[in-house]
């Protein structure tokens, strides 16, 4: 794959089935238009496809209970998101909402006659509710700490609020935007059940609790005081399941996603999942049941596996995702669907159980090897190694995940194809600090950041060294967020193993990330502990004076998770030191450029990683 490559990227994402309908969601960069299409497909039983929408950008489809009707979420050009609605055998889309900032996915209710949904509503004066512009709306009077978050921005003057909205386009506000309603869903037709931050966020707080409300409005009523949080609850069998995690105060870091089950009153609550080693990945989506147990995709080992959990709980049963990435599933009766990434293909779509496949146009991929070693105090290690075509030595660039609690997984990742293509062996370790190894393993890292992660990298990166084809000569580091964190750390006191680095949108300073990311006043904290020099001891920043390396600065303009200054304040240190050093910026990025970016952007970042290793790792 080339960085030119991305705009032949299809990428099935969303999927929905109702007996022999069968429709995914597909996603495409238009670097031309500087943007992303796609609608809606249809999926035959042969594996054939045909589109059956035909808007800019068509996604979050549900089929309704009684099959009748289907609403997605529709994007047309620059607009927001809105809900609209279209007859399942024929005609053109209706649309159901016309709302400032958009409207979120629809969720059914079980008589299909409306549909429940989450929107954000803004205060009168802000974001286009009148023609003065930004630049003429009142100050804001800041009085929390939870006050913005990266990729939406300020948010406790656009709370989301739950909505009704029926089949003939009239919305109604079932909450009052007094504070922040989540993940929808119905207990009848006549009650909501939703999440939201405990005591309905009168603090700051990380906990999350169920809270029920009817669907004419009123006052939430408390259903359900969770052990920590709470997300995608659903009804199920005459009960309440829900994803939740387990901590008290600000100790919310690397903990397993479990399943949990109560009475339809809040009453009996139990986990069904073990704790340590079942860990649900909530990207794939809401969790659903069918006959015999809940459904849902579970991390392991890179794996995304979609499992069916017994009612009564247990690890349950693998369906689909094995050495693979289930990156989203639907099930109706006795069939299950399953939009699948292996480390070769971006995605296709799976009849589970019956060998149906629907693959999409991808890009020439290159060869992905797994790694397994051990670690200096005998901890085994883990992770993959993509290859470059010829039989080398090649120059190798290894690249760890942000995170800490995420990681390298069997699914397709472009950005190391496009450096396997250009030539570079890719290291993707997943150290201990990752997500899908049990959570004594993420939890390693708790107040030792720069300690056995950087044993665990380090190690399988000897792993990959030791073969034939590639070049222990030529090797570099690179990573993002706490892959940025950890390319400034090795870059300091392990630069004499690699020639460079390219250190992307970086944790380098506790002490001011915790004033200036969205959410520092508890993460650095909760990582670190709260003692400053503690912090500061985990800081790269601390260590600049040990960078003699060729070093990358790279950042987004808008990135208010790890915000500019982290990248501002390495990049002088580096520069008044007279180390090789620049810094790239991408203006209105945030911090997910490398992933949901500008389709321009995201072509010019892979131009310049190239560019850079171009510079330092090539013969």
């Amino acid at each position: 794959m080339r960085p030119e490559d991305l705009q032949l990227l299809t990428t099935p994402g969303t999927v929905a089935v109702s007996g022999d309908l069968v429709l995914v969601s597909i996603t495409k960069p238009d670097l031309e238009k500087n943007t992303y299409r796609g609608g809606l497909h249809r999926v035959f039983p042969d594996g054939t496809t045909t589109p059956w929408t035909h808007g800019d950008r068509d996604n979050a489809q549900r089929i309704s209970p009684d099959g009748r009707f289907v609403a997605f979420l529709r994007v047309s050009g620059k607009s927001k998101p809105q809900l609209y609605v279209v007859p399942v055998d024929g005609g053109e889309p209706r649309p159901l909402t016309d709302l400032p900032l958009g409207a979120g996915a629809p969720v059914w209710s079980p008589d299909s006659s409306r549909i429940a949904f989450v929107a954000r509503v803004p205060e009168e004066g802000r974001y286009g509710t009148t023609d003065d512009g930004p630049e003429a709306e009142a100050p804001r009077r800041i009085t929390r700490l939870d006050y913005r978050v990266d990729d939406v921005g300020f948010r406790l003057d656009r709370r989301p609020r739950l909505h009704v909205v029926t089949l003939d386009g009239e919305v109604s506000e079932v909450t009052d935007g007094s504070f922040e309603a989540a993940d929808p869903a119905w207990i009848d037709d006549s009650t909501l059940v939703f999440a939201a931050p405990r005591d309905l966020g009168a603090v700051e707080t990380l906990n999350a609790d169920l809270y029920t409300v009817p669907v004419t409005g009123g006052t939430p009523s408390l259903l359900v005081r969770t052990a920590g949080d709470a997300s995608m609850p659903f009804v199920a069998e005459s009960s309440l399941f829900w994803l939740g995690t387990e901590f008290s105060g600000i100790d919310a870091v690397a903990r397993n996603h479990g399943l949990w089950k109560a009475s339809l009153d809040g009453s009996g609550v139990v986990r069904l999942t073990d704790v340590e080693t079942v860990d649900v990945e909530r990207l794939s989506g809401q969790p659903v049941a069918d006959a015999t147990g809940v459904l849902l995709v579970v991390r392991n080992r890179g794996a995304l596996e979609l499992r069916r959990i017994p009612f009564d709980g247990g690890p349950g049963e693998v369906l689909a995702g094995t050495e693979a990435a289930v990156r989203s599933f639907a099930t109706d009766g006795s069939t299950v669907v399953v939009v699948v990434s292996t480390p070769d293909d971006i995605g296709q779509v799976e009849i589970v159980g019956t060998g149906v496949r629907t693959a999409f146009p991808s890009v020439d991929a290159r060869r992905v090897v797994e790694l397994n070693g051990s670690a200096s105090d005998g901890y085994p290690v883990h992770g993959w190694l993509v290859l470059p075509d010829g039989d080398g030595p090649h120059p190798v660039v290894m690249a760890v995940h942000g995170g800490p609690f995420m990681y390298h997984s069997w699914g397709f990742f472009d950005e190391a194809q496009v450096y396997a293509t250009a030539g570079y062996a890719v290291v993707l370790p997943n150290p201990r600090g990752s997500a899908g190894y049990g959570q004594a393993h993420g939890q390693a890292v708790i107040g030792k950041f720069g300690s056995v992660d950087v044993d665990d990298v380090l190690s399988l990166l000897d792993v990959a060294l030791a073969r034939e084809d590639v070049d222990s000569e030529r090797v570099g580091v690179m990573g993002g967020s706490y892959g940025g964190f950890m390319t400034s750390w090795l870059s300091a006191h392990h630069g004499e193993r690699f020639r460079a680095a390219w250190s992307e949108r970086a944790v380098n300073a506790w002490d001011s990330f915790g004033g200036s990311s969205d959410i520092g006043y508890f993460f650095a904290d909760a990582y670190c502990g709260p003692d400053p020099e503690a912090q500061r001891a985990m800081s790269p920043l601390t260590y600049a004076e040990k960078i003699n390396i060729p070093f990358a600065v790279v950042h987004s303009e808008h990135d208010w998770r790890c915000p500019l200054e982290q990248a501002q304040r390495m990049f002088v240190a580096l520069k008044r030191r007279g180390v090789e050093t620049e810094m790239l910026i991408f203006p209105g990025e945030g911090h997910e450029l490398t992933r949901t970016g500008q389709p321009r952007h995201r072509r010019q970042r892979f131009d310049a990683v190239l560019e850079w290793w171009g510079r330092y790792l090539k013969a």
